[in-house]
């Protein structure tokens, strides 16, 4: 453990010492930890996206050979900041025949999953919020629930392209959640465990991504997909939905919406580097800075594979998940038991 890993875990020692000498019995002292814990991932969470609007906005001007934002600011560099006093000051418009409960509710829950799953992410060796021994369990049960906001926000709206674009929103994140479950069960059976950290510390020799190469790959597109972005974002097809669920928000409803395909796309990013990279693991560099690192490269990743390929159709996504992404999933997994079994029986 580096320097500055050692720090970061000292700190969180320290705070829980010290509301331990206020007198705070042991289940106020742990919850008091998990709302700190839970603010810091809601800073972070908000810091990168709006860092990541304008990374991504630069990278699209790179690929499709135009400057990007390049007036607000040095560089464009408060463009993002710009858009967030707009979206601030903007009015906020609720149909008049939609269900108002239900149409408010949407963007504040889609939210939470993401927050919720990022409590079992080890960010480095002990920054990790709560390491259960069903960490990956847990992962996929709280990641399952984000499909209910879309629904809600589709349907509560009264509007058909919304009520269509949170049907598709439904059936693709659910239909892609099977192979990209499957791709995870893979390094799972290597494991023996499904404790995060101990799925990282697993990979001090080698990483998964090279045991697993069918899994990596198989994982990313199902990612991209659950992510609901190019090319699978066939929720918001603007040639066919105006905008798709999304279609009657107006300014912080609708930016939550976009908040949350970032956090979203930080967390399946991380996911990527502790199940395949390796997580913290790397030469002379402290952990956390290896795992922002290698995030960092998948966030790159799925934002380039955003602005190169085009929309697919929407009958063409679900074929390709169920009758190519689920065989081939199914398939590494048998590959992948023989493979253990024959390690564990005859030591290949």
């Amino acid at each position: 453990m580096s320097v500055l890993d050692n720090l970061f875990v000292k700190i969180a020692a320290l705070v829980r010492t010290t509301l331990t000498g206020l007198g705070l019995g042991d289940i106020w002292v742990n919850l008091a930890m998990v709302i700190l814990y839970l603010a810091g991932i809601l800073g972070v969470m908000m810091t990168a996206a709006l860092v990541l609007v304008l990374v991504e906005r630069k990278i699209a001007g790179f690929i499709q050979l135009r400057p990007g934002p390049n007036r607000v600011g040095p560089w464009g560099s408060l463009q993002t900041v710009a858009d967030t006093i707009k979206l601030l000051t903007k009015e906020d418009i609720i149909p008049a025949c939609a269900d108002r409960k239900v149409f408010m509710l949407a963007p504040v829950l889609v939210l939470v999953p993401t927050i919720l799953a990022f409590a079992v992410i080890p960010f480095g060796k002990g920054m990790i919020a709560t390491d259960v021994n069903i960490g990956i369990f847990y992962l996929i049960a709280v990641s399952s629930l984000a499909t209910i906001p879309f629904l809600m926000a589709g349907w509560s709206s009264n509007n058909k392209y919304s009520l269509l674009g949170g049907m598709r929103a439904v059936a693709q994140m659910v239909s892609y959640e099977v192979p990209m479950v499957f791709s995870l069960l893979g390094v799972v059976m290597i494991v023996g465990s499904l404790q995060m950290s101990a799925i990282v510390e697993a990979q001090s020799k080698v990483w998964f991504v090279l045991l697993q190469p069918v899994a990596f790959l198989i994982y990313v597109i199902a990612a991209t997909a659950e992510c609901n972005r190019a090319p699978f974002d066939i929720p918001e097809g603007e040639s066919e939905l105006v905008a798709g669920v999304f279609t009657e928000y107006t300014g912080m409803k609708w930016a939550l919406f976009f908040l949350a395909e970032y956090a979203n796309l930080v967390l399946v990013s991380a996911i990527a580097t502790t199940m395949f990279l390796g997580g913290w693991h790397g030469p002379v560099l402290p952990g956390w800075f290896w795992f922002f690192i290698k995030t960092s490269i998948m966030i790159f990743f799925f934002m380039w594979m955003r602005w190169t390929f085009p929309r697919v159709r929407v009958d063409h996504l679900m074929h390709f998940g169920w009758k190519f992404l689920v065989p081939l999933s199914l398939a590494n997994i048998f590959i992948t038991g023989i493979g253990v079994y024959l390690y564990k029986t005859i030591g290949w």
